[in-house]
């Protein structure tokens, strides 16, 4: 091969991409192409991204005039509504970083989270203005709040908190709307989003310019979500959570309608405004949709117009899968990723599962999926050694490419291995055609006199019964095993499941040792604050029940 003795620039313009680019194409060319948010003041309101990008340049002059300058963390606590995607793109078109609040996580780590990220204002809705007044006196670098709303809605207790206040109306109401939107490297940072932190404080993870348009490029491909201007997208997954999945940014991108539910996010609520806005896809945590399904089947109800649902943020039992084709025709697709990263592997169709029968297939489809573009993914043992793609080795889910973190907001080390890969923390298997599967988070396998036992899979089996609602299997403690698991379970309204019965749906798919030992029936799960089993707490109160009994 003969060898190339110099590099030939290529001799093509250089102009950096911005995320305001997104919306300036958006509004460029799908102008008229709506935005619609059940609002925080009730009612449904529309606004078209010609509009949007108006009053996001309008957004732009108004942060000028309030001194926020490049770099500064600007913090939003918003539910998904269009004043919420304009202070997206208004941050970080003037180069400014959009800090995404989480308002589910408690105080302490709202505190710590404000202060960490020296949030000089942040940017809120009326229905979080508590959350923050609950910490108000330990913000000592918080300027400011603009609340998300207009001067009909704005309350003295909101203007009486010790600090000054904002109406976001009023401020968007004395500008205008020609701004020149400065230029900067691709590489400058555009947004922050801090992890649930079930473990220690959150961490935080800072998206450049650059990976979160390379995310909304690969996401909006045919393998992924799949996105045209065809599309009613009803986004319900927060935008404060693992920034969006990066949907606000991919579907103005290909000009699709952008359905946002507000802070309604009951199943009627979802239902109504799928019935309305002619949704034909959506996406949430498995919970989410629960409340759904919940919903569709206690009220007799179809959703003609949806076709695909997309659902992350934990494992998708087979049962809802099942649930979502067989009674209201929609395709639900899985798939994985973390803060980290955002969206890592999508389960699309491969031809050779059109050959398969029923349970075949939806063993494939109950798997994460195949790595998105630009996504390397291996897993090793404990000692960093690779593990063959036969889909039965388990190991370590390792990560590297242009969106995967390098290291966390602050932190003096890299959060990398010495050859660039990241550990998620997960524990998989990936087969001979690429799909990955979770088996476990590396904290919550079981191991049990030697083996090991999948809680993932324990999970999954015991939502099939029709009369559970939702299920947690945690590993406790035991004299004779070390470790054996037991399960954790929520009754469905107006149901009451047996343990045997439970057990009995269970043993039709693992052997006898895999068992839980016992059953529990709570009122609530606990939650994290993205939508996700909390074991946490769970392990701590039943850490010794098996002890006792």
């Amino acid at each position: 091969m003969e060898t190339v003795s110099e590099v030939i620039p290529g001799l093509m313009q250089k102009k950096q991409f911005n995320v305001i680019d997104v919306l300036q194409h958006a509004a460029n060319w799908n102008g008229n192409v709506e935005v619609i948010t059940n609002s925080v003041e009730g009612g449904i309101h529309r606004i078209g991204y010609a509009e949007l990008y108006d009053r996001t340049s309008q957004l732009a002059n108004a942060l000028n005039r309030l001194g926020i300058n490049a770099g500064d963390r600007i913090g939003t606590m918003a539910w998904n509504t269009w004043r919420h995607l304009e202070c997206w793109y208004g941050l970080s078109g003037i180069g400014a970083i959009c800090h995404t609040l989480n308002p589910r996580l408690f105080p302490d780590q709202i505190e710590y989270i404000v202060n960490h990220a020296q949030n000089r204002f942040i940017f809120i809705d009326t229905s979080f203005v508590p959350v923050i007044a609950n910490v108000l006196d330990k913000l000592p670098l918080l300027e400011g709040l603009i609340v998300m709303t207009d001067e009909e809605h704005m309350t003295d207790d909101m203007r009486e908190l010790g600090i000054p206040v904002y109406c976001y109306e009023e401020l968007l109401a004395t500008e205008g709307s020609d701004f020149v939107w400065p230029l900067f490297s691709a590489d400058t940072a555009s947004s922050l989003c801090y992890t649930s932190g079930t473990t220690g404080n959150p961490k935080g993870v800072l998206y450049s310019h650059r990976s979160n348009l390379n995310h909304a490029m690969v996401t909006a491909h045919g393998d992924m979500f799949g996105l045209n201007a065809r599309d009613s997208f009803l986004l319900i997954v927060p935008m404060f959570h693992a920034n969006g999945w990066g949907l606000p940014f991919s579907i103005p991108m290909v000009g699709g309608k952008l359905v946002l539910p507000g802070p309604f996010m009951d199943g009627k609520s979802i239902y109504d405004i799928i019935q309305a806005e002619g949704c034909n896809k959506t996406c949430a945590v498995p919970t989410v949709m629960t409340i759904l399904i919940d919903h569709l089947d206690d009220n007799s109800l179809q959703i003609p117009s949806m076709s695909e649902i997309y659902i992350g943020g934990s494992a998708v039992p087979q049962s809802m899968i099942e649930g979502f084709e067989a009674r209201y025709d929609v395709d639900v697709n899985h798939g994985w990723g973390m803060t980290e990263l955002v969206v890592g592997t999508f389960n699309s169709s491969l031809p050779f599962m059109d050959e398969l029968n029923f349970e075949q297939r939806m063993k494939v489809r109950c798997k994460q999926g195949r790595p998105a573009f630009g996504l390397e993914m291996k897993i090793v043992d404990d000692e960093g050694n690779s593990l063959p793609h036969d889909g039965i080795a388990f190991g370590k889910l390792m990560v590297r490419g242009p969106r995967v973190i390098e290291r966390y907001y602050k932190a003096k080390e890299s959060a990398l291995d010495n050859e660039g890969w990241f550990d998620t923390g997960d524990v998989s298997t990936i087969d001979k055609d690429g799909f990955m599967q979770i088996t476990d988070r590396a904290k919550d396998i079981i191991k049990s006199g030697g083996e090991w036992i999948s809680s993932v899979d324990i999970e999954n089996t015991a939502v099939g019964h029709p009369e559970v609602q939702i299920a947690a299997c945690l590993g406790v403690k035991h004299v004779k095993w070390e470790e054996r698991p037991l399960l954790i379970a929520v009754k469905k309204e107006g149901c009451d499941p047996s343990k045997a019965s439970i057990l009995d749906i269970i043993s039709s798919e693992h052997a006898k040792w895999q068992l839980p030992d016992d059953v529990v029936f709570i009122d609530e799960m606990p939650l994290t604050a993205t939508g996700k089993i909390d074991k946490k707490p769970l392990r701590i109160k039943y850490e010794n029940y098996l002890m006792e009994k």
